[in-house]
């Protein structure tokens, strides 16, 4: 079928009232197509051939946006597109995102874009469009007014404008919003999702324009992003020491402050650095009274600047979800900044850098204020965040900071990004949404500031391909750490039974071993020693190590091929009789008593050997002194091989029948002298931080 006749029973599609999901609710395509109906040379004036019916009246919205005519946007593209990008097989796609590119950018430089229901509705049919582009690929597709999105065209077309997602984290929050509808965005849950992103970044605006933290703030332009402890039923409690305060908790793009709660005002606040080198430490922590560890509700800062820790506790009925979400945050900012560092980003690369972690705390935000069948992960959907998880996050943020810092033609040149073959960056959109850049306002781009963003048409950027690589190895993570799971068993009794059966082939060759070791078989002894002793004075032993290893590697090797196929047998272990709850904490108590034991004896071994050294006990210290001296110039004198053979000979062979008896009263001698030895003295002193508490 020529392209003409593709062409007229799309028109016909069209004529018929096939499109009549668009009447059934407002919808700028209805405008579109009314046109395409009236005019009289439809086909010749409006309709791309190549394109689909859907793609070809989202290209007609693009070319309103930007004043041209769908003619002279194609022509455009034709002017500044690759042979590659205008391949007949990617061509309706690859100009299709170049409309859309050329229309985002355009769109989001319009203050308050994100209120605009046109510009939602108009970024959703993008996503629609990227789904069946050409013009094949429509007739396949029943599109009505409950059509739906999937995660490959969100996470291309989302990303253009990095307020509603980027590439890292786009398929965690599509992933959040379809996890009720079946894995398929609906234009509802959409619009809703934007509603919320514009409340939250109303929040933050609020803030960052109100009084709070002004004069601490002033010299560095900070922005305010959360606020906690506002309501006295939720308060946010601070532990300094033995002290414990109620107050009000700010966290802004550089540091977090916490006011103490007066009597009808707040304190003066306390400023916790997050931008600069401080050797931060940002983690959970266990609160309670008296200095008890029972509630897993707050966060714990320190720093070189702090001559003790600080520990936020953020209480709530149930569970730890405020806590979770604050530690997220605070982290994002502080591994923004070390990002910046690490890099030594400075002017509009620091902005842009910063803006993705402010973005992402807003997208938290606005996901929190959403419902869905699965838990928020706050880390998740933090850039940062997931980047320190993820495996190879590190290789997706030096992709990120080569693309910031790199002068080359294709990153920092306005025109080359003015002509949409790439999308826009978080600082080209900032002035579009009123925010304040150090400490002045952009109101109007910067041609210094950073314009390209993460999205190239046709074509996956390095960035794309870094995360790619590390979602595959991601994947693979998950699911050795299911099994990981899925192993895990209750109860002590049952894990030692376990761990008995994992050694078992371990225990097995010790105890041959020490069979050998004790002459229980005197022919095998005799061969054990003259094969190894063999071995060894002939300087075989790195290449027996060799010949070990690769033996285990055909073994496994041949393992693989012979169960090829085949389930992997699971691991039987005889499970002990049940114990209760008593049994089982007297075997706690057991079990850490024979620990105490170990530690004790160890630590006697340790002063002993000081008190060796410090020649408490004078005559043990001069034949220490002695056999040191000896057995130095044995070793300085006697080749290495020899030194080795001569030890393993005396230990392999001291239990022999001819010498088991003078090794009895050799080790019963070297026992007497052992325990003449005095241990050295051990002074205790009790801490500060007790002295403190007491």
């Amino acid at each position: 079928m020529t392209a003409v006749n593709r062409t007229k029973n799309m028109m016909d599609y069209v004529r018929d009232g096939s499109f009549k999901w668009l009447n059934k609710n407002p919808n700028p395509y209805n405008e579109e197509f009314e046109e395409m109906k009236k005019s009289p040379s439809a086909e010749d004036k409006y309709w791309i051939h190549e394109l689909s019916a859907v793609a070809n009246a989202v290209v007609r919205r693009c070319s309103k946006v930007l004043d041209v005519s769908s003619d002279q946007l194609r022509d455009n593209f034709e002017k500044v597109a690759t042979d590659a990008t205008k391949n007949s097989s990617r061509y309706a796609r690859n100009f299709l995102e170049y409309s859309c590119f050329r229309a985002l950018a355009q769109s989001t430089q319009v203050s308050g874009y994100m209120e605009d229901k046109k510009f939602r509705r108009l970024t959703f049919d993008m996503m629609l469009a990227w789904d069946v582009p050409d013009a094949a690929s429509q007739p396949s597709v029943d599109i009505d007014e409950d059509a739906t999105v999937g995660a490959t065209a969100f996470s291309r077309i989302a990303p253009a404008v990095p307020i509603i997602a980027n590439v890292i984290i786009s398929n965690y929050v599509f992933e959040f919003l379809t996890a009720s509808t079946g894995g398929r965005l609906q234009f509802t849950i959409y619009e809703k999702y934007l509603t919320a992103l514009e409340r939250a970044i109303k929040k933050l605006k609020s803030h960052s324009e109100s009084s709070l933290l002004s004069s601490e703030r002033s010299a560095r332009g900070e922005r305010v992003l959360e606020v906690d402890g506002t309501v006295t039923t939720q308060p946010v409690l601070q532990h300094l020491g033995i002290s414990t305060w109620p107050g009000r908790l700010t966290l802004t793009d550089h540091a977090l402050y916490f006011e103490a709660l007066r009597v009808v005002s707040y304190d003066t606040p306390t400023v916790y650095e997050l931008a600069d080198d401080l050797k931060q430490v940002v983690k959970a922590e266990l609160t309670g009274p008296w200095g008890t560890r029972l509630f897993d509700k707050a966060i714990l800062y320190k720093s070189s600047s702090l001559s003790e820790p600080v520990v936020m506790e953020l209480p709530e009925l149930k569970g730890h979800t405020r806590r979770d979400y604050w530690l997220a945050i605070v982290r994002e900012i502080l591994y923004a900044h070390g990002f910046i560092r690490k890099f030594k980003l400075t002017g509009a690369e620091r902005d842009e850098a910063l803006l993705k972690a402010i973005f992402g705390i807003i997208r938290i935000q606005a996901l929190t204020n959403m419902s869905s069948t699965i838990p928020l992960s706050y880390e998740a959907g933090l850039m940062f965040n997931a980047c320190d998880q993820l495996p190879g996050g590190d290789r997706i943020l030096e992709t990120i900071a080569t693309m910031l810092t790199s002068k080359g033609p294709e990153r920092n040149n306005s025109n080359k990004s003015a002509t949409g073959m790439y999308s826009v960056s978080a600082t080209a959109i900032a002035s579009g949404l009123g925010f304040v850049f150090g400490t002045g306002s952009t109101n109007t781009l910067n041609r210094s500031l950073i314009t390209v963003g993460e999205i190239t048409v046709g074509e996956m950027t390095p960035l794309e391909k870094a995360v790619d690589e590390s979602r595959s190895n991601y994947k693979m993570v998950a699911d050795a750490q299911a099994t990981v799971d899925g192993a895990k068993v209750e109860g002590l009794d049952t894990n030692l039974a376990v761990l008995k059966e994992l050694l078992f082939p371990v225990i097995d060759l010790g105890n041959h071993l020490i069979a050998i070791l004790y002459w229980d078989q005197p022919t095998k002894s005799i061969a054990f020693c003259l094969v190894f002793g063999f071995i060894i004075y002939c300087g075989w032993l790195p290449y027996v190590f060799a010949l070990l290893l690769i033996f285990f590697a055909i073994s496994t090797m041949l393992v693989r091929y012979v169960n090829e196929g085949r389930p992997v047998d699971g691991l039987k272990v005889i499970v002990p009789p049940p114990m209760n709850k008593m049994e089982q904490l007297l075997a706690v108590q057991n079990a850490i008593s024979q620990a105490e034991e170990f530690v004790q004896e160890g630590n006697v071994v340790l002063l002993k050997i000081r008190g060796l050294l410090l020649s408490i006990f004078p005559q043990a210290s001069n034949r220490f002194a002695a056999a040191l001296v000896a057995f130095a110039l044995f070793v300085t004198i006697v080749p290495f091989r020899y030194v080795v053979l001569i030890i393993f000979l005396e230990e392999f062979t001291k239990y022999s029948p001819m010498r088991r008896a003078q090794t009895e009263r050799y080790m019963r001698r070297m026992k007497e002298w052992w325990f003449s030895i005095p241990a050295a003295p051990v002074i205790l002193e009790r801490s500060q931080e007790d002295k403190k508490k007491k």
